[in-house]
């Protein structure tokens, strides 16, 4: 059975040719046995109707406009020449039905109204002689019944179908946009993934590097200072592994959850640490709070604490011998202002321009993108008197 109905929806018009040849074939057994209308002035022109509304059945689907077109004639060929109507006729319903289903609008109201005067057309053509006029006028109404209904039912599948082709439509448009929001939540995922590896790599191992290269240069005299520098060395490696395993919890969801490995994520309170250890590994930094403090969302909070750290990190890079830092943190009614300052020789110009053609200055753009984030202000740039100079404005919420 399930073979028969495939094959069925693989060839309809082989299943109209079929149904057209039995309209056909019963036109033909009714012509034969002389039950067509006595009235009928070309009894001959009977079959060669029928054929050709079989042929308006058999090709309804495949050309409903022009099929449409073709029953329009036939019918006026049977009112003019006086062919009374037939089983083949039927052909008439079909081509209504299918047209309001199928085919292009004006063919579907060229049918309704067709549908609509064929019936009353014939009864006024061929009337019914032991009838009266009111009795010919209700045939009339009930025979166009039919054509309404073939009507109604193809322009319900019509609504239908197009109901459906826009719930298609809206679900595949709702499936490409949820794609590009999560590209979009996976581009945005990574770089702030990228903005904490760097924030923290570049931190830590530049303070690393420093306490290195002191604990060399007084190893042979002064082994306390080398021994306290490999110390400081020692426990700032511990601070960034401790911060890598937090960032790679993200991409573990479960795993570190459930082990307690997470640390807590850095705050303003910790800035004050964050400048102790600059100052153990030699950069002097000032360090003041105005204004009271007060409790803040926890994204403001790390921001704070990055932007500080990205700027004493460039400092010692790019500051140069002898250089000294300032940092001030002002609490403000509406906003946390920050601002880190430097005495020294200042950051190339193209590390704070647009991040430079060759793709340096990665830390003032995480800057600025989590500045954006928290719907702050960031400025960077020299210092009138010299050195560098990063003021942040970031606007404060309370907290729930």
């Amino acid at each position: 059975m399930q073979r028969l109905y495939d094959f069925i929806r693989r060839h309809p018009t082989w299943v109209d040719g079929f149904w057209a040849l039995v309209l056909v074939g019963l036109t033909v057994m009714t012509a034969t046995v002389g039950q067509v209308n006595e009235g009928t002035d070309a009894p001959w022109l009977v079959v060669p109707v029928a054929l050709l509304l079989g042929l308006v059945v058999t090709l309804r689907r495949r050309r409903p406009e022009q099929m449409l077109i073709l029953a329009a004639l036939i019918g006026v060929l049977q009112l003019t020449l006086d062919v009374a109507t037939s089983v083949a006729d039927f052909a008439l319903l079909v081509i209504v039905y299918t047209v309001a289903a199928n085919g292009a609008r004006w063919a579907s109201r060229f049918a309704l109204v067709g549908g609509l005067v064929a019936a009353p057309l014939a009864q006024a053509r061929w009337p019914m002689e032991e009838t009266s006029a009111a009795g010919n006028v209700a045939v009339a109404v009930l025979q166009t019944v039919p054509f309404a209904l073939a009507w109604v039912l193809g322009d319900s599948l019509r609504t239908r179908r197009a109901y459906f082709a826009q719930l298609e439509e809206r679900a595949t448009r709702l499936e490409k946009e949820r794609e590009a929001q999560a590209k979009v939540a996976v581009a945005a995922e990574r770089a702030r993934i990228a903005r904490e590896l760097h924030d923290v790599v570049a931190h830590n191992v530049s303070v690393m590097v420093v306490q290195a290269d002191g604990a060399a240069y007084v190893l042979d005299a002064a082994p306390d200072q080398a021994k306290k520098a490999l110390e400081t060395i020692s426990s700032t490696g511990r601070q960034a592994l401790a911060e890598m395993r937090r960032l790679l919890g993200v991409l573990r969801t479960g795993e570190h959850q459930e082990s307690g490995e997470y640390v807590p994520q850095p705050d303003v309170q910790q800035i004050e640490d964050l400048v102790e250890q600059c100052r153990s590994a030699g950069l002097p930094v000032d360090f003041k709070v105005e204004g009271t403090a007060r409790p803040m969302p926890s994204g403001v909070e790390l921001t704070a604490y990055r932007i500080v750290q990205e700027a004493l990190t460039n400092t010692r890079k790019h500051g140069g011998p002898n250089t000294g830092a300032s940092v001030r943190l002002v609490y403000f009614d509406d906003g946390l202002g920050l601002l880190v300052e430097d005495d020294g020789k200042g950051a190339p110009h193209e590390l704070y321009e647009e991040g430079g053609a060759d793709g340096q200055g990665h830390g003032l753009i995480g800057m600025r993108e989590r500045v954006g984030m928290v719907g702050g202000t960031l400025d960077a740039g020299p210092r009138p008197g010299g050195g560098f100079r990063i003021s942040a404005l970031l606007p404060l919420k309370p907290t729930p």
